[in-house]
């Protein structure tokens, strides 16, 4: 147990989740009946804990998902993912992503051990997202929920990315999945207090993570991202159908993947109008050539081959022209993928 100054600002978040044993339980409302800045830091996550979970229910208790439910009312539960209102716009998506594993997460009792992808199952795919919001929430001063040995900066960001998620799921397969939630949950609600989250201000700033420079804000998408597209491999691990995002926030992922996938082809690529059904267009490649080839994608199947879910042989599209330049696209987009 600690009632340290220090000691007890590291248990906040985990606090706010009710996700601390009873002894550290007991010993953080007796600090915050004194310390008035780690009172108002409290209250603050505990708003984001609420705005995550959402406005109670009949016959459910604040801050808790009914699990067994039916398809079609966890299916309600996740098209109702709240938008997390004291956030900025550009991590509204990232938050709704998080309620969104939330709420299908109960679904899951009983069946930790089922597969979902590369060789994790649906425990070890929570311990990766716990590992891959680590860096933005290293660079926003949130401390890393499982002890980290350290990096070499010498290492390539992949390698390291791999490292650290193997390093987390072997720590947290040792846990029960209900503490590695805690703790996934518990870090996601930091990240959401931060200022970043809530200024656009601090989130201008630029920083390099997973080897791409971006402002932080469009880091907070990125990690939308992931955490909706390892929700959809949970979802189909488990036989249940998760809702793609709200279109405010898909739109976002999208945009964004098309800005990283402009700077991957580069300005000498054959030039494609690249549309996406519902949307924008955008001209790729080189703006020097008159425009080779046509390509149009739904927005979910776009994500989903950005994300590594679609190869780009079997992605629905309507392409006109040469067909080379549109392979060009659709590998490089495809090729984009991390998760």
């Amino acid at each position: 147990m600690t009632d340290d100054h220090d000691g007890v600002r590291d248990l906040l978040a985990a606090w706010a989740f009710g996700a601390l044993p009873p002894a550290e339980q007991r010993a953080v409302p007796r600090h915050l009946a004194r310390c008035e800045s780690c009172a108002a830091e409290a209250e603050q996550l505990r708003e984001t804990v609420r705005l995550l979970d959402g406005p109670p229910r009949a016959g459910r208790a604040e801050g808790t998902v009914p699990a067994g439910g039916t398809p079609r009312a966890l299916t309600a539960a996740l098209r109702a993912r709240p938008g997390a209102a004291r956030v900025a716009p550009h991590a509204a998506a990232y938050a709704a992503s998080v309620a969104g594993l939330q709420a299908l997460l109960p679904e899951a009792e009983g069946r930790w051990s089922t597969p979902v992808v590369h060789d994790w199952d649906v425990h070890a795919t929570v311990a990766h997202l716990l590992a891959a919001d680590e860096p933005l929430a290293g660079r926003l001063g949130v401390g890393a929920r499982v002890p980290d040995a350290g990096e070499d900066a010498s290492v390539d960001w992949t390698d390291a990315w791999n490292r650290r998620t193997a390093e987390v799921i072997a720590q947290e397969h040792a846990r029960t999945p209900e503490e590695t939630v805690a703790d996934w949950a518990a870090q996601a609600a930091a990240l959401l207090a931060a200022p970043e989250a809530r200024d656009p201000e601090p989130a201008a700033r630029a920083t390099t993570l997973m080897g791409v420079r971006l402002p932080v804000a469009d880091h907070f998408v990125v990690r939308a991202f992931e955490a909706w597209i390892h929700t959809d491999d949970i979802g189909r691990a488990l036989g249940l159908a998760v809702p793609p995002p709200p279109a405010e926030h898909l739109w976002r992922l999208v945009r964004l993947a098309v800005r990283i996938l402009g700077l991957a082809l580069g300005p000498t690529a054959p030039p494609v109008l690249f549309a996406v059904t519902g949307g924008e267009e955008w001209i790729l490649g080189s703006e020097a050539e008159p425009v080779r080839a046509e390509l149009t994608l739904d927005p979910v199947d776009f994500c989903l081959l950005v994300g590594g879910r679609h190869t780009p042989a079997e992605v629905p599209r309507r392409a006109a022209g040469d067909q080379g330049a549109v392979r060009n696209v659709l590998e490089r987009a495809a090729s984009l993928s991390w998760l």
